[in-house]
């Protein structure tokens, strides 16, 4: 190697370390916010769910005592706790297909069905997402009231007589979910919407050409197309679903008799009571719980994409 060959290295080799501490310098401060507000927080909750930190042990916090896996343990037995995660399950099971067909439904009415008031109608479709949840659910609870509910009295109209639908265990539940489809429909619609637009209609126009029918089109063209969108979709869904809270808290506080009571509302119960490390210890069976399904979900529909 030739001495300018030589110095040429090594002007870039001190150009790549001085690259290599500006950057260090960068990002310096959002790694210092990082281990303060967010790593430092996530090892002390996972210390805590391996203790008995009570409310009382705040002012002392040196005096709790390590139980290992016994708040694991004992969540697992935990009857309520196994009624929460079946109800969370039930939840997700039927809400998240229920939405996601909901959504591509309107995604594709508004791509092929709909051409007029186009705009109007994707607006009104997302107004529920954009509108407190909280809100959403109150205006659901008296709509679904026994005896004065919108709902109920149209029933009346015809000879029906509506059930409590938020007072009765069979009702309570998909009632629930058909006000969650109903609010977070509007989210998947968008990007299914944008997914369908960006279907080559090349692609249509010759099936069109080769005899296949408009649903034949949809299944072996726009369906397939759509995978990696509807494999996103389907992630934040479930994500979403499987810490479903502010439904049953507004609505049904969890009743009637914990049919309606989720993971996660039994978890802020536990924090409410003051039993911290019972309630993080449930947190982080959650947090693998999401984790798991979701990888789940990603190698399985990965895999077809």
């Amino acid at each position: 190697m030739t001495q300018s060959a030589t110095a040429v290295s090594r002007a870039s080799g001190k150009g790549r370390s001085r690259e290599t501490r500006a950057g260090w310098i960068l990002a310096l401060p959002f790694m210092l916010l990082f281990l303060v507000f967010t790593a430092w927080p996530l090892i002390q909750s996972l210390f805590m769910s391996f203790t008995d930190t009570k409310f009382r042990d705040l002012k002392h916090p040196f005096a709790v005592n390590i139980v290992g896996l016994k708040n694991y343990t004992k969540a697992f037995a935990d009857p309520t706790f196994r009624k929460a995660a079946a109800n969370t399950a039930y939840f997700v099971l039927v809400g998240m297909p229920l939405t996601l067909i909901i959504a591509l439904a309107a995604a594709v009415a508004l791509d092929k069905g709909i051409t007029r008031f186009r705009a109007f109608f994707r607006l009104g479709f997302y107004m529920p997402v954009i509108t407190s949840i909280v809100a959403v659910a109150v205006v659901w609870r008296f709509l679904l009231q026994p005896d004065s509910g919108l709902l109920n009295t149209a029933l009346g109209w015809f000879g029906i007589d509506g059930p409590n639908w938020l007072g009765n265990e069979k009702t309570s539940m998909p009632s629930l979910i058909m006000m969650a489809a109903w609010r977070n429909f509007g989210t998947a619609m968008v990007i299914f919407l944008a997914g369908l637009q960006s279907v080559p209609w090349a692609l249509h126009e010759a099936a069109a050409i080769d005899g296949a029918s408009a649903w034949q089109r949809f299944t072996k063209i726009t369906i397939p197309m759509l995978r990696p969108t509807i494999l996103f979709v389907s992630v934040t869904t479930l994500i979403g679903y499987l810490q479903f809270f502010e439904e049953p808290f507004v609505m049904t506080n969890g009743g009637p008799l914990n049919s309606t009571i989720s993971m996660s509302m039994y978890t802020y119960k536990q924090f409410g009571y003051g039993n911290y490390g019972y309630a993080t210890a449930m947190s982080y069976i959650i947090f693998v719980i999401i984790a798991v399904v979701t990888a789940i979900q990603f190698r399985v529909m990965r895999d077809n994409t």
